[in-house]
């Protein structure tokens, strides 16, 4: 399928029809993630946890000195095998 690059106000953009965005399980306001590989435009869906938050961002904003350490949560109170 062939589409023209258009202009919108100050900005440029493609349309996408329906057929696409379906294939795609994209519909209208979804964020998308636009990247150039080699020249090619690459264009994928962010997939959301529960439609709130998207783990590329979350686990971007993981400190780069972060470490892992374990919490000492105390003695078990019922029947926990630990």
């Amino acid at each position: 399928m062939n589409t023209r690059i258009q202009r919108w106000g100050n900005s440029q953009g493609l349309r996408l029809p329906r057929s696409i965005l379906e294939e795609a399980d994209l519909a209208v306001e979804d964020e998308v993630s636009i990247r150039v590989d080699d020249g090619i435009i690459l264009i994928s869906p962010l997939r959301r946890i529960r439609g709130k938050y998207c783990i590329e961002n979350l686990v971007a904003e993981i400190p780069a000195d972060y470490k892992v350490k374990e919490t000492d949560w105390g003695k078990p109170e019922g029947n926990e095998e630990w």
